[in-house]
């Protein structure tokens, strides 16, 4: 039995280390845009160090539907990793800490970081 489920994952193009892998990762941000000016630098920056770990932009919207309870935010944005240790090592590299303390001095807002399925 075990060899026929084999066989069907091989035909069907997929790699038995596949199943093996981690799942997604996505942060979702919500912000409040304080100083645009100096958010604008943020932005200036963001792409090149997000590109380097293979991040992808889901959604961004200043300007969500609300459909329960209170969101209080200017700008908020889900972005997906192929894996929270990507996740992880795009926020903790030092790129990113540096832009970190910018968009900090820029905005307000809460991060967090969930797994995908």
């Amino acid at each position: 039995m075990r060899r026929v489920f084999l066989l069907s994952v091989l035909a069907l193009g997929m790699s038995v280390s596949s199943f093996a892998q981690e799942p997604p990762a996505y942060i979702v941000a919500k912000l409040t845009i304080t100083d645009q000016e100096v958010y604008g630098d943020y932005r200036a920056g963001f792409g090149a160090v997000f590109q380097q770990f293979g991040g992808e932009v889901v959604a961004a919207s200043g300007n969500p539907t609300v459909l329960e309870g209170e969101w209080e935010a200017t700008t908020t944005v889900i972005i997906r990793f192929e894996s929270r240790a990507e996740a992880l090592a795009w926020y903790n590299s030092d790129d990113y800490q540096e832009l970190i303390r910018i968009r900090q001095s820029a905005s307000t807002g809460e991060l967090v970081l969930l797994d995908g399925r």
